[in-house]
């Protein structure tokens, strides 16, 4: 099917398209950006691609039903994503206070999206079309899949099929399983069996459902709300369960419905992420929209090259959601659409940057036979796996590239880097520090405390200062004036002022100004979460844990002091 210039959001649009109903309905949290970075965009152009007619909804009045009907009734079914981020880490501080503005809405324009979006969304298109399925997917779903804490209203929530009533849910960022989820609603066919999706059995399907030895049981909801140990076990099950390569499936109980969740899709290989990332996007917003969309302004000239994590903190949801296992495009397809971006009319020369979870990432490879035996939550966390291969020889050669092109005067790493990869990687470091810093470059120590550092899944304190020094060494035999940024986090589980005082002191020293300060925010389904409910470690050990922001506001201080003003940046 031919793709139009934008997936329609009007009966008018859908006019212009050829069509004279929909196959399926997106319903998005975001605003509307036709670009690869955007999930909504990515899943509209792909379902596309495979021959469905598809419209989108962008943050639709969620008190109002009829403000679905715009497009009259998909045939076959409808994807539902409260957008790129968590709705409730949108929506709200660390403080539980409402934030002032939304990084995917029109001039950042915040409370365009309801609380548990998700949740919203669904049983609003449940409301407006009885009898057609919904689906749903993106973060919020891949971080809310089972039962979990939710930090903002301090409560153990159910898995959000439960909430949602949808009939199947997407985790992971969905390119394999949606097309076929879509297909079995056009055909009627089961459900069952999709990997990366998780459905709810109802009472009779629970009772002849069997798992065999293809899925592993967790703690169910009604133990979840009795014991909180049960979160922490949980979590751990998921966490060992997710390597593509060899995962299990999971259950759990609630009452006498049976949550299923199948085994982790395979990874894209590169050509297939390629394919996602050169669909007919128009790489910008809707034209309905007049103001900016903050979080498009920041990716216009940017690339992601790279997709997963293999660095398992405990810290992040990143894992839970795009997975451990690092997919890599081909640097001819980045070249390809870095040439697109030059043609942009905003292009002034600057790619802004070439990463994904960190930009030292691209390249990276294992043998998937080792992996496969693997229940390691981190590839590289207490000490790096030896079948974890990133030389950065890979991401050097593409920069390399990228700056032959005589209409890129600079490329920059502006997502930042992982430095214990860093240090592995000497030839990429140099080059990096000659030619990629855009005056800061983003690193994330974390903390700077042994113990602290151990609870996150970090590398250690030496490794910061090693890089810090090689940094500075290199940046001034290169006559070059720049600086690190380095990114902290206040209040982890497990840090009293006592830890904090670590990064205190060597901030003092450093006489260091932080750009950019992060006190600790409890993550669905994420180890930090888990331990902050818990009030344990991983391993059951009792740790301290501040909740209110009275208890709070010290090591906040600590950062935000650094923030103000008062202490000047190191060079």
């Amino acid at each position: 099917m031919k793709h139009p210039e934008f997936l329609p959001m009007t009966r008018q649009e859908m006019t212009a398209c050829g069509y004279d109903e929909l196959d399926i309905l997106i319903i998005t949290g975001d605003c509307y950006v036709d670009h690869p970075s955007f999930g909504a965009a990515i899943i509209g152009r792909l379902l596309t691609d495979c021959g469905y007619k598809v419209g989108i909804i962008a943050q639709p009045d969620w008190s109002n039903p009829e403000s679905l009907k715009v497009m009259g009734r998909p045939r076959i079914g409808i994807g539902v994503t409260s957008g790129n981020m968590d709705s409730m880490v949108n929506l709200y501080t660390v403080g539980r206070r409402k934030r002032r503005e939304d990084m995917f809405s029109e001039n950042g324009i915040p409370g365009k999206r309801p609380p548990h979006a998700l949740v919203v969304y669904s049983q609003l298109a449940k409301q407006a079309f009885p009898g057609v399925p919904v689906m749903i997917g993106g973060l919020e779903a891949s971080l809310r899949r089972v039962a979990h804490y939710d930090y903002w209203q301090d409560k153990i929530r159910p898995s959000m099929l439960l909430d949602t009533k949808a009939d199947i849910m997407v985790y992971g960022m969905g390119e394999r399983p949606t097309p076929e989820v879509f297909r079995r609603f056009a055909s009627g066919e089961s459900l069952e069996g999709i990997r990366g999706t998780a459905r709810l059995l109802g009472k009779k399907a629970a009772e002849v459902f069997d798992p065999k030895d293809q899925y592993l049981e967790l703690p169910s909801y009604e133990e979840t709300l009795k014991n909180k140990d049960a979160i922490m076990t949980s979590t751990k099950m998921v966490e060992s369960e997710m390597n593509p390569f060899g995962g299990k499936g999971l259950i759990q109980r609630y009452g006498d419905r049976l949550l299923v969740i199948e085994p982790p899709p395979l990874p894209l290989e590169p050509e297939e992420l390629d394919r996602v990332h050169e669909l007919p996007y128009a790489r910008k917003p809707h034209p309905s929209y007049k103001g900016k969309i903050p979080a498009y302004e920041t990716i216009i000239t940017s690339v992601q090259a790279v997709r997963g994590c293999p660095g398992g903190c405990a810290f992040c949801g990143l894992v839970t959601h795009q997975g451990r296992c690092v997919m890599s495009r081909s640097a001819e397809s980045i070249e390809r659409e870095v040439e697109a971006i030059t043609r942009n009319p905003r292009f002034r020369g600057t790619i802004s940057d070439v990463g994904g979870a960190a930009g030292n990432l691209f390249g990276s490879h294992t043998d998937r036979s080792i992996c496969a035996k693997c229940k390691r939550s981190s590839c590289l966390f207490p000490k790096p796996c030896p079948n974890y291969h990133c030389d950065g020889l890979a991401v050097r050669d593409l920069l390399r590239k990228l700056r032959q092109n005589p209409k890129i005067k600079h490329v920059f790493i502006n997502s930042g880097i992982r430095l214990d990869l860093a240090l592995r990687q000497p030839e990429l470091l140099e080059e990096l520090i000659r030619y990629h810093v855009s005056g800061h470059l983003k690193v994330a120590p974390e903390h700077l405390n042994p113990k602290v550092l151990k609870l996150m899944r970090k590398s250690s304190a030496e490794e910061f200062y090693k890089f810090v020094e090689i940094f500075e060494k290199k940046s001034k035999e290169f006559g070059l004036e720049q600086y690190l940024v380095p990114l902290f986090i206040s209040n982890f589980p497990g840090c009293t002022g006592k830890e904090m005082k670590t990064v205190d002191d060597y901030l003092n020293k450093r006489r260091w100004s932080l750009q950019q300060v992060q006190d600790y925010i409890p993550l669905p389904m994420t180890m930090g979460g888990a331990m902050y409910y818990c009030g344990k470690d991983s391993d059951g050990n009792p740790i301290p844990v501040n909740r209110g922001l009275a208890e709070r506001r010290p090591q906040i201080n600590v950062l935000k002091k650094r923030r103000s003003g008062k202490a000047k940046p190191s060079k």
